[in-house]
């Protein structure tokens, strides 16, 4: 196995550990024999794995003292902030962080896409928010999610902004992750599907700061919702 794919395994491996809870923030790293015989290999291979975490800013070396891991808000890794997200033991602070993240990049997007939405992205809209009421009725999850994560994704697309989508790609499997969680409690569906009806009509009326409260007001739902129905439960 070349050198590099072995660092990029041992270093997804430290990551995992670290995601995992078993190496705090703030706390130090066992040293590069330590962690060679943990993972068997060489104690090169480990240095260039931390290396390579050290980048990301995940872990940062302080000479004399050792290696610590950084908090998560100093992560520079996209990647590994999600896996964070999604696997991680704070999960409760990640899913809140989350909603905060789309409520100040979706908002946004909804009241671009007011001006810029064509009638053939409205009937999709439709169908989305119709799929969901199916679904709803019929109690199947998947396809909730499915409709739900679509309705928003044609609203993303219908910005016209090319950065707001390529924002959100990578943010794909945790919303689904997420959307699965909370989708599963019937009175979340059904507040979802009222939003999102109430952002159908905002949009088709072409009403940019009545879609913005709109998409506002159903991402402080989801919020409360998420507090009330799986944090709070």
């Amino acid at each position: 196995m070349a050198r590099k794919s072995l660092v990029g395994i041992v270093a997804d491996e430290l990551l995992d550990r670290i995601i995992a809870g078993e190496f705090l923030p703030g706390t130090v790293v066992p040293g590069e024999l330590e962690l060679s015989a943990k993972h068997e290999v060489s104690r090169m291979t480990v240095r260039e794995a931390m290396k390579t975490l050290e980048a990301q800013r995940i872990l940062s070396v302080e000479r004399g003292r050792g290696t610590f891991v950084n908090p998560l808000n100093r992560w520079a890794s996209l990647e590994a902030v999600l896996r964070a997200a999604s696997e991680g033991k704070n999960d409760a602070a990640a899913a809140v962080q989350l909603i905060e993240l789309r409520r100040m990049l979706e908002t946004g997007a909804c009241e671009l896409a007011a001006s810029r939405i064509s009638p053939e992205e409205i009937d999709q809209l439709q169908v989305h928010v119709s799929a969901m009421q199916k679904a709803h009725d019929s109690n199947d999850l998947s396809a909730f999610v499915e409709a739900d994560l679509g309705f928003h994704d044609v609203i993303l697309r219908a910005s016209g902004n090319v950065f707001v989508a390529v924002l959100f790609e990578p943010l794909h499997r945790v919303l689904e992750t997420r959307r699965t969680q909370t989708s599963q409690i019937p009175d979340i569906q059904r507040h979802a599907i009222g939003h999102h009806r109430a952002i159908l009509k905002a949009l088709e009326a072409s009403d940019a700061p009545r879609a913005r409260e709109a998409m506002d007001a159903h991402m402080q739902q989801t919020l409360d919702d998420l507090r009330t129905y799986v944090l709070d439960a």
